[in-house]
C-alpha cells in the first residue's frame, strides 16, 4: 500500500509541472492537457469508459474509454506526446492473460502496445501536428479485450489508469 501510495505521488509530481489549465474557446469550463484520475475539477474531461475513482488516485477503465484534453500550446505546429500513467492489475492478467492498448486521435491512429505482466506502465506515443488541429482534443483508447461484468463485481474492467495527458515536444 505505501508503495502505491509513492507512485502516486510520483505521477502526480511528475504530470504537476507538465499539466495545463486554459480555457478553451468551445468550452467555458478550464480543461487540462493533463488529466490525474485523483483531480475531481478533471472529472468533466473524462468523455466514456471510466470507473468511478478509487483509493482517490485511480479508475478502472472499461474495454473502450474516451477522454479531451486541452492541446498544449504549439502542437499544432510541433506535435506532442500523448502519455498514460496505467497499471496492469493482476487479475486482469490471470483472468485475459494479456491486454493490449491503442490510442485514435482525430483519425491518426497509435501503435498497440501489448502488456503481458501485471505492473505499472507507462504507454507514450508521439503525435503529429494533423492529429491536434482542434482543441479540445478527443482521444479514443481501445483495449483489445476486458474482463466482462461478473459475480462479484459488475463492471467491464479493463486497466487501472492514473493520468492521461498530451505533453507539448
Amino acid at each position: 500500500m505505501r508503495r502505491k501510495r509513492v507512485i502516486v505521488l510520483a505521477v502526480a509530481l511528475a504530470f504537476a509541472g507538465a499539466a495545463c489549465k486554459r480555457r478553451s474557446s468551445s468550452n467555458s469550463t478550464a480543461l487540462r492537457s493533463v488529466v490525474l484520475m485523483s483531480d475531481p475539477h478533471s472529472a468533466g474531461q473524462l468523455l466514456s469508459g471510466f470507473h468511478d475513482v478509487e483509493a482517490g488516485a485511480w479508475r478502472w477503465t472499461e474495454r473502450t474509454f474516451s477522454i479531451r484534453l486541452a492541446r498544449p500550446r504549439g502542437a499544432e505546429q510541433k506535435g506532442a506526446m500523448l502519455s498514460v500513467k496505467l497499471t496492469v492489475p493482476p487479475v486482469t492478467i490471470d483472468k485475459l492473460k494479456s491486454v493490449q492498448l491503442s490510442a485514435s486521435v482525430n483519425g491518426t491512429t497509435t501503435d498497440a502496445e501489448t502488456y503481458s505482466a501485471p505492473g505499472d506502465y507507462v504507454y507514450r506515443r508521439e503525435l503529429p501536428p494533423g492529429a491536434l488541429a482542434t482543441d479540445p482534443v478527443r482521444v479514443n483508447f481501445t483495449l483489445d479485450k476486458a474482463i466482462p461484468p461478473g459475480n462479484p463485481d459488475v463492471r467491464q474492467l479493463g486497466i487501472v489508469v492514473l493520468a492521461i495527458g498530451l505533453e507539448p515536444r
